[in-house]
C-alpha cells in the first residue's frame, strides 16, 4: 500500500505538460492535531481513500492532475509514516467522502482576500452628506411641492390651458412663473379684474397670437403664501383646504386676500380663524393683523371677540366689570373647601394679578374690604378660643392663611401700609394670645413675621411709631410661636424671616434698639432653637452703641513741655 501511494506520487510531479486544472476546495489540517485525531476523523471510505487511489482516479492516469497543497502535505506525512494506516477505521458515516466533495465541487475563482482599510479612508469613502441649501433654495423646494401637489382636474399652474402668464417676484430676487387663467383670477379678485381689462387683454393679443398673456408682480412679501392664495381660487371648497394649515400661513393668506380683493378668501380665512384654537404668541399676531386690515364689517369682530371686550363699552364699565369678576374669584378662594385646590388657586391668581402691570384692574378699596372680612372672622374665632370655645378653632388657621395671601398681594403693589396699621392694632387678640393652645395660634405669627420681611426688604415704608406698635404688639407672641412655626409649616425660610426681624429692629432709635436686643439675649439663651436666631441684628447695635459711639467723641490735645516750649499733639 506504501508502494501504491509512491507510484501515485510520481505520477503526479513528474508531468512535463501544464494540462487545465481543476479548482478544489482547500481542507486545512491543524498542525497542532495529533495525527492519530486527523486520521480518525475521516470516514472509512476517505480513509481507503487517502491510503490507495480510489478506481475513480483511473481516469486521471493518462493526464498529470493537481491536487490541493493540504492534501499533498497529508500524503507526504503518510508516506513518512506519520500516521498509523494499520490504526482500526473510524464508525461509517452516512456522509459524502472527502474527494467526492473534492470532486463535486465546481469550478470557482479564488477570492482575492481584502485589505484592511484604514478608518480614515473608511470614514472618507462614505456617502457624504447633501450640501446645505440657503434660504432661496429652501423656498425654491417649497414652492415646487406646492406646485407640483395639485388635485386632478385641478387646472392651477397648467399650461396647456392657460392664457396668462404670472410672473411673482421678491425683494431678495427670487422670482417664479405661474401659467394661470385669466377667467379665474378676474372672477375671484378686484384687483386683477381691474388689471386685465377685456379691451387690454384683446389689444395685447391682436392678430391671433395665442401666446400668453405675461404680467408681472414685483416685490412680493411673501411669494410662497401668494401662490397659496392664488391657487385658493381654483378650489371649490376653500375652509376645507384651509383646514390642513395653520395659523400663520392662514394670517399671510388673509392679507394677500385683502390685498388683491379676494373676497371669499378673506371670509374663509376669518371663518377659520374663529373656530380654530390660537397659541397664545398668535393671539397678539391675529388682533394686530385684523386691525390693521379694517375688516370689521366683514367678521373680523367677532374674531376679535375672543380676545377683547365689547369695543362699543364704555371704558368705565369694563373696569368695572373686570372688578366684579376679580372680586368674585377673591371671594371663591376665600371660601373653598379643598385645602389642596386652595392653595394651587391662590397661586394662580397671585401670578395672574402680579402680571397685570397697570393694577387698574382691582382697587385698593376693594383688597381691604375682603381683608377686613377675614380679620373680623379670625378676631372672632380667636377671642372665642381664648375662652376655652373650641367650636370651629379651625377657623384661626384657615382665616390667618387667608390674611397672609392678601397680605402678599397688598405689598407686591405696594398698598400694604394700611394693613401694617390694622395689624400692630390688634392688642385685644395680643393679650388673648397666651390663653389659645400654640397649635391653634401658631398661623398668626406668619402675617407678623410676612410684616418684619416686608419692612427689612423696603416692601412697607412705615413710620416709626407704627413700626415699634407693631414690636410692642406682635414680638413677644411671635416668639411664643416661632418654635410652632419652623416645625410645623412647610417651606418656611427661617434666615429670611430672622434677617427681617433683624432690619426690622435695626431700624429703630438706637435706644430703642438696646432695649429689644437685650430682651432677646437674654430670651435666646433659655429657648435656643426655639428663639429666632437675629445675631446678626445684635452684632449691628453692639457697633453702633460701642464702637461707633467711642469714635465720635471729639479728641483732646495733649500738651508736652520740653525746654519751655509747648508742643501739641
Amino acid at each position: 500500500m506504501a508502494a501504491a501511494t509512491t507510484t501515485a506520487t510520481t505520477t503526479i510531479t513528474s508531468t512535463t505538460t501544464k494540462p487545465k486544472r481543476r479548482r478544489y476546495r482547500e481542507i486545512t489540517i491543524s498542525s497542532s492535531a495529533s495525527p492519530e485525531l486527523a486520521l480518525n476523523s475521516l470516514s472509512p471510505t476517505q480513509y481507503q481513500n487517502l491510503l490507495t487511489l480510489s478506481p475513480q482516479m483511473a481516469d486521471y492516469d493518462s493526464q498529470p492532475v493537481s491536487y490541493p497543497n493540504s492534501f499533498t502535505k497529508f500524503n507526504s506525512a503518510l508516506t513518512a509514516g506519520l500516521l498509523n494506516p494499520m490504526s482500526p477505521p473510524p464508525q461509517t458515516r452516512s456522509s459524502p467522502t472527502l474527494f467526492e466533495m473534492m470532486a463535486s465541487e465546481p469550478d470557482i475563482q479564488p477570492t482575492p482576500r481584502s485589505t484592511a482599510t484604514p478608518h480614515n479612508a473608511a470614514v472618507s469613502s462614505a456617502k457624504s452628506p447633501p450640501p446645505l441649501l440657503d434660504k432661496q433654495g429652501l423656498l425654491q423646494l417649497r414652492v415646487n411641492d406646492i406646485l407640483a401637489n395639485n388635485s386632478p382636474g385641478n387646472q392651477f399652474n397648467d399650461p396647456g390651458s392657460s392664457d396668462i402668464r404670472l410672473t411673482l417676484s421678491s425683494k431678495d430676487g427670487f422670482s417664479v412663473d405661474l401659467c394661470v387663467h385669466r377667467q379665474i383670477l378676474v372672477g375671484h379678485s378686484r384687483f386683477f379684474a381691474g388689471k386685465f381689462a377685456v379691451k387690454s387683454y384683446r389689444g395685447g393679443n391682436a392678430g391671433g397670437d395665442t401666446t400668453p398673456f405675461a404680467v408681472e408682480i414685483a416685490d412680493c412679501d411673501d411669494v410662497e403664501v401668494y401662490i397659496e392664495t392664488l391657487r385658493l381660487m381654483y378650489c371649490k371648497d376653500l375652509r376645507r383646504k384651509l383646514m390642513r394649515e395653520d395659523v400663520p400661513k392662514v394670517l399671510g393668506i388673509l392679507k394677500v386676500s385683502a390685498a388683491i380683493g379676494f373676497d371669499a378668501g378673506v371670509l374663509s380665512c376669518l371663518e377659520y380663524l374663529e373656530a380654530a384654537p390660537w397659541a397664545e404668541d398668535e393671539e397678539e399676531k391675529v388682533a394686530s393683523l385684523l386691525s390693521e386690515l379694517h375688516l370689521e364689517g366683514i367678521g373680523a369682530s367677532e374674531v376679535l371677540k375672543r380676545v377683547s371686550l365689547d369695543a362699543t363699552a364704555h371704558a368705565e364699565e369694563n373696569i368695572n366689570e373686570n372688578e366684579e369678576v376679580l372680586l368674585k374669584l377673591l371671594n371663591v378662594v376665600l371660601d373653598g373647601k379643598d385645602e389642596k385646590a386652595r392653595r394651587d388657586m391662590k397661586g394662580l391668581v397671585s401670578k395672574m394679578l402680579h402680571e397685570n402691570a397697570n393694577h387698574n384692574d382691582l382697587r385698593k378699596e376693594s383688597l381691604y374690604s375682603a381683608c377686613e372680612g377675614c380679620l373680623q372672622r379670625l378676631h372672632h374665632h380667636f377671642l372665642q378660643a381664648a375662652e376655652s370655645n373650641f367650636e370651629d378653632v379651625s377657623q384661626i388657621a384657615r382665616q390667618a392663611d387667608n390674611l397672609h395671601w392678601i397680605l402678599d398681594i397688598l405689598i407686591d403693589r405696594q398698598i400694604a401700609d394700611e394693613f401694617l396699621t390694622t395689624w400692630a392694632s390688634q392688642s385685644e387678640m395680643s393679650k388673648a394670645h397666651s390663653k389659645v393652645p400654640p397649635v391653634h395660634r401658631f398661623e398668626i405669627s406668619r402675617v407678623t413675621a410676612r410684616l418684619f420681611v416686608g419692612i427689612g426688604k423696603g416692601q412697607l415704608l412705615a413710620s416709626k411709631d407704627m413700626r415699634c406698635l407693631l414690636l410692642q404688639t406682635w414680638l413677644v407672641p411671635f416668639y411664643d410661636d416661632f418654635g410652632w412655626m419652623r416645625r410645623a409649616s412647610k417651606g418656611l425660610d427661617r434666615h429670611l424671616i430672622e434677617d427681617g426681624l433683624s432690619s426690622t429692629i435695626l431700624t429703630l432709635p438706637l435706644s430703642w434698639q438696646q432695649d429689644i436686643l437685650l430682651a432677646w439675649f437674654d430670651r435666646f439663651l433659655n429657648s435656643g432653637e426655639d428663639c429666632p436666631n437675629i445675631q446678626r441684628g445684635f452684632e449691628v447695635w453692639w457697633r453702633r452703641a460701642f464702637w461707633k459711639r467711642n469714635s465720635l467723641q471729639p479728641e483732646h490735645p495733649h500738651v508736652r513741655i520740653v525746654n519751655g516750649i509747648s508742643e501739641n499733639k
